[in-house]
């Protein structure tokens, strides 16, 4: 617990007061910054900034060339006020007076010194950088001696610390209850968005910046001897473009083909907005011989609790077409269905022009099961009829051996 002080006693609402130090702690570790209140010259300033907890000291971001940060390097050091703030809900009330938030709010005082050790500096940058993404410290470049004199780091103890918070519902006066208002909670989070990559970046984005998924909505790593499927990633729009260049390749596609490599950038990120969204799983596939992209392909109307997904969205370069390929792609996709998924149906869409794809869906082991009627509309605005196809969980055995046989080496088969 942190010592209650005459600064850190609530006067009103006490029952929202907390000095327990796991309380504090896992608010200033959730925030990612806070607002830094001290005096200049007699008037009150504030300043946010990023900061950052190690053990019981705060450690707050800053240039060398603020003012508070100069102020804090006097032997005196810098009183200051720092204040983290969640929000986690807005409370709506039938009546003005009794609106409110849900919020966690830690308020710590205390005098701030500069950090002047170049070690305890790097330890603490590099504790900053774990914190925006596990592993970020290590996949990214260190500062250089210049950089890390120009950043300055002010080093707060925490030991005069309060929690405020407010959780719940709605406070209402009985006389405004039968008033006809809506009244409750909307509740807040912040969540991150899809990685904007910046302009010239190859790397894929890290697996630290993708979101925790149901493995119904994650892109496992699949591997055979012929492709290896990965996570879509906008890294892999020049391999993607070069590829699949061919009109042929997107002949039946619901996508018109890309005319130049941003074309392909907005597939992929098409496809990513729409795995955001939970309505896509997509898989850049390579070559396992050369590495290189050669396609792409997908879950989508995936449905957990129905336990049924799609596959589709399939598109591959040319040159690997009539290769083991497609088969080892499929085979991979309905292992994961079936085997780590616990599927116990798989769904193929395809246009009814396009027979080619519907023998090779065939060729899979799955049935046809009927035309739908002005399904989708093809990319010129024509509408198409779909025929489907589907696998259930007990034709699976019975695929997965034939799929198998079909690529094994003929020298290798009985």
């Amino acid at each position: 617990m942190y010592a209650q002080t005459g600064r850190t006693t609530a006067h009103r609402d006490r029952g929202r007061i907390d000095y327990r130090r796991a309380t504090a702690h896992a608010v200033l570790d959730e925030a990612y910054h806070c607002t830094l209140g001290f005096t200049v010259d007699g008037e009150p300033r504030l300043l946010p900034t990023l900061h950052v907890r190690v053990g019981d000291t705060l450690y707050l971001h800053g240039s060398t060339g603020s003012g508070p940060l100069l102020a804090a390097r006097t032997p005196a050091g810098l009183p200051v006020c720092v204040a983290v703030t969640q929000l986690d809900g807005l409370v709506y009330a039938r009546s003005w007076f009794h609106h409110s938030a849900n919020y966690r709010s830690v308020v710590a005082h205390g005098t701030a010194h500069l950090v002047t050790d170049e070690a305890e500096k790097h330890t603490v940058l590099a504790a900053l950088m774990a914190k925006v993404g596990a592993g970020r410290a290590a996949d990214s470049r260190p500062p250089t001696r210049a950089e890390l004199a120009q950043t300055a780091v002010l080093a707060l103890p925490l030991s005069e610390v309060s929690v405020r918070a407010r959780v719940g519902g709605v406070v209402e006066e009985d006389a405004d209850l039968a008033l006809p208002h809506w009244a409750g909670v909307l509740p807040l989070r912040l969540t991150p968005g899809l990685p904007q990559p910046a302009a010239g970046v190859t790397a894929p984005v890290p697996d630290y910046l993708r979101p925790v998924r149901s493995p119904w909505l994650t892109a496992a790593p699949l591997r055979g001897d012929h492709v290896i499927l990965e996570p879509l990633d906008p890294a892999h729009a020049d391999g993607l473009y070069a590829a699949t260049a061919d009109p042929e390749v997107w002949r039946h596609l619901g996508t018109a083909r890309p005319a130049d490599r941003a074309g392909t950038v907005e597939v992929i990120a098409a496809a990513l907005r729409a795995q955001e969204r939970g309505e896509r799983v997509p898989w850049v596939q390579r070559s396992a011989a050369t590495g290189e992209v050669i396609g792409s392909t997908s879950f989508y109307e995936i449905d957990p609790d129905r336990r049924t997904v799609a596959i589709g969205y399939t598109f591959l370069g040319r040159p690997w077409w009539r290769t083991g390929v497609n088969t080892e792609a499929k085979l991979l996709l309905l292992t994961r269905a079936f085997d780590e998924l616990d599927a116990v149906r798989v769904v193929w869409h395809t246009d009814a022009r396009n027979e080619r794809s519907q023998r090779a869906i065939e060729r899979l082991g799955a049935r046809r099961e009927g035309v739908l009627r002005m399904h989708r509309q093809r990319p010129d605005g024509s509408w198409r009829d779909t025929v489907q196809y589907a696998m259930t969980v007990d034709d699976w055995p019975a695929a997965r051996r034939h799929l198998r046989d079909r690529l094994r080496p003929a020298s290798a088969r009985p």
